[in-house]
């Protein structure tokens, strides 16, 4: 009886614990469908994880992760006009230096400021440049100088930038007239000034000699 007893625990100790088909089956399962289920979600966390934030939902993603939106953004800036064509009213009135100042230049040079911007009304700052004459403080606008960008061909003419230059320097003591367009030329000045020389010339040449 004792002889049978080890005989059958020496058995059930060499079989181990996969005892018919059912258990070599879900053994077989968890050892390697189960890790290959882990893998392939640990890859789709890594990707999505990758994804740009301007992707939204649903989005294609190419083998770098950009979505055919943002491939399409991408293109379209780079084939963007580098010039543009603006069309402006030449006769609309002219803005004033205080508008412009208000519209452009406060930031830099109103009250506080940015420093190394000669302030609003600050006769200290100003003078040396008031000095330098409008001309120049009118080209140290448009093309920049310094820390200060370029202020011309944006929403203003060159002229209404310069009244804005005039505006500040003149509240910082200077003394500038404030600049307008240009008179157009009279056409017809030109128009009579024109058929006017071959009259003088006939006339000329039919005088007695």
């Amino acid at each position: 009886m004792s002889d049978d007893a080890h005989y059958q625990a020496t058995e059930e100790a060499h079989t181990g614990p996969i005892k018919n088909p059912k258990q070599l089956l879900l053994a077989v399962f968890f050892s390697f469908v189960v890790p290959i289920l882990i893998i392939v979600g640990l890859v789709s966390y890594v990707v999505s994880g990758n994804k740009p934030s301007g992707a939204a939902q649903g989005d294609n993603l190419d083998l770098y992760g950009v979505s055919q939106q943002a491939r399409d953004k991408d293109v379209a800036g780079r084939l963007k006009r580098v010039g543009s064509i603006e069309i402006r009213d030449a006769n609309r009135p002219l803005a004033t230096g205080e508008a412009v100042f208000k519209a452009q230049c406060v930031t830099c040079h109103g009250s506080p400021g940015i420093a190394g911007a000669p302030h609003f009304s600050d006769a200290a700052a100003w003078a040396p440049r008031i000095g330098q004459g409008y001309n120049t403080l009118l080209e140290h606008a448009l093309k920049g100088k310094g820390a200060m960008p370029p202020q011309g061909g944006g929403d203003f003419e060159d002229v209404e930038i310069g009244r804005a230059v005039v505006y500040m320097a003149n509240a910082g003591g200077g003394k500038f007239p404030v600049p307008d367009r240009p008179a157009a030329p009279a056409a017809g000045g030109d128009a009579a000034a024109a058929p006017a020389a071959p009259a003088a010339a006939a006339a000329d040449a039919s005088a007695p000699k």
